[in-house]
């Protein structure tokens, strides 16, 4: 699935970070929270915006990019309403959370790290909750979904909808 950036749309959003590139591009590790702004703005990083950083702060782009990729944090697609957090950590694995992901994923037509063409959700896979004896536990925004079965996914999905 393929998001497009309007421009038209975003013109108050996109004067916000001129001015806040403005502002902080000339700290020292500016790049970091513009970059975190930016994803605060949009909801995530995208492309055009990037290359806006770009010539702002004369960074190249490549080198964006490779901050972008390496925190986890950011994301080069718009993030759903709903964000599905499913945990893979050892304990949720073992008692089943493979299927559960692939429940929620064939429940919602996307793939892990995908958002839903109407924007409503997002699924993402995540190493540990911190609570392993609610395993297989995922969270949808704040609510905790605990000892999860692959029958229970429509049922807790249809909340949302």
């Amino acid at each position: 699935m393929e998001f497009v950036f309007e421009k038209e749309k975003n013109k108050d959003n996109i004067e916000d970070l001129e001015i806040f590139i403005k502002e902080t591009k000339d700290s020292p590790g500016a790049l970091m929270p513009i970059m975190q702004e930016t994803q605060e703005i949009f909801g995530y990083l995208p492309l055009e915006m990037l290359q806006l950083i770009s010539r702002r702060t004369n960074t190249p782009l490549a080198d964006i990019y490779g901050v972008a990729t390496f925190y986890s944090q950011f994301t080069f697609i718009p993030m759903g309403e709903y964000k599905i957090n499913v945990c893979l950590g050892t304990a949720c694995y073992v008692k089943g959370a493979q299927g559960i992901l692939e429940a929620i994923e064939k429940e919602l037509g996307i793939k892990h790290g995908d958002t839903t063409p109407d924007l409503k959700f997002s699924i993402i896979e995540a190493r540990c909750l911190g609570d392993c004896g609610l395993a297989p536990v995922f969270t949808i925004n704040d609510d905790v979904y605990p000892h999860v079965k692959k029958d229970d996914i429509k049922g807790i999905l249809d909340k949302y909808r």
